[in-house]
């Protein structure tokens, strides 16, 4: 349901064209927040317009970004940041998120390649953000991304986002699915990952499926359910930061309508059960839990 608050809460889902249909007809307080790809949308209207506005005008919107290339070779596409501004100021959209990635040289690729974890490239980067952020007028938000080589690595994937937020001064997007599967895919500890991403920085939480490729691979496709593993680093990232708002994607393999709401549901219920225990004393609000 669409709300004043300055920004979203509750539990959220990813709009899909797939997805408007079955979803015109649930009750507003089943989604408490969607999230669009802007690059999706600007400029289309006729019937699929006319759907977003519908959807944009019952529920608060952000914007998830996907071709931005923060960590790119190719001078930063400032028409690009204007037109999502634009476009947010239509749908009274309250944020923009993108990648810690790149996707683009002279051309756009189809995959979010990994960004070198080195200091030249924490400043290239964050000088990059600082530039989005004036032109928007607002902070915005990164995401950690799933990877699947590490190339010319110099510093940890956790060090190097922690220090391209404090560059930047920008806030974060954690993807809890992407810490699960970095965590199997290079030998991280997922727990302590989510330990060291700094609280006051984190906006909202991505939650989704992926794919065993095999025992020591795995694929963020956001066409399964979310998995018990990854329901568990949820838990772990509310005991450490609090209750934040979460979102769950889901870009294919549609399941009915009633298991999407169940997944958030099953979100909910750990929100609730995170704000219960700092009541109940046994979680220090954005810490940790403790013994009773």
């Amino acid at each position: 349901m669409k709300t004043t608050s300055h920004f979203v809460a509750g539990a959220g889902l990813g709009l899909r064209r797939a997805l408007m249909g079955p979803l015109a007809d649930v009750p507003d307080t089943a989604i408490d927040f969607m999230e669009i790809a802007p690059e999706n949308w600007i400029g289309i209207g006729g019937r699929f317009g006319k759907q977003l506005r519908q959807f944009t005008e019952r529920y608060d919107f952000l914007c998830h970004g996907l071709s931005l290339s923060l960590g790119g070779p190719a001078a930063l596409d400032e028409a690009l940041v204007r037109s999502v501004k634009s476009f947010m100021q239509e749908h009274g959209i309250k944020a923009y998120s993108e990648h810690l990635s790149y996707c683009s040289d002279d051309g756009h690729l189809y995959d979010l390649m990994p960004v070198p974890m080195t200091e030249a490239a924490v400043d290239y980067v964050a000088e990059r953000i600082m530039r989005v952020q004036d032109i928007l007028g607002q902070r915005l938000i990164i995401e950690n991304v799933s990877t699947y080589a590490e190339p010319g690595k110099e510093m940890s994937e956790q060090d190097f986002v922690c220090a391209v937020l404090e560059k930047a001064d920008c806030d974060l997007l954690l993807d809890v699915n992407n810490v699960y599967v970095n965590s199997i895919n290079h030998g991280q500890d997922a727990l302590q990952y989510i330990r060291a991403m700094p609280t006051q920085r984190i906006r909202y939480l991505h939650i989704a499926g992926h794919y065993d490729e095999a025992d020591d691979l795995l694929v963020d496709t956001h066409g399964n359910a979310v998995k018990t593993d990854v329901w568990a680093l949820l838990q772990h990232a509310y005991d450490c930061h609090g209750v934040q708002p979460t979102l769950l994607e889901r870009d294919f393999n549609f399941p009915a309508v009633a298991e999407l709401l169940a997944e958030l549901d099953v979100i909910r219920q750990y929100q609730a059960d995170a704000e219960r225990a700092v009541k109940n004393g046994s979680l220090l609000s954005g810490g940790v839990r403790v013994s009773g």
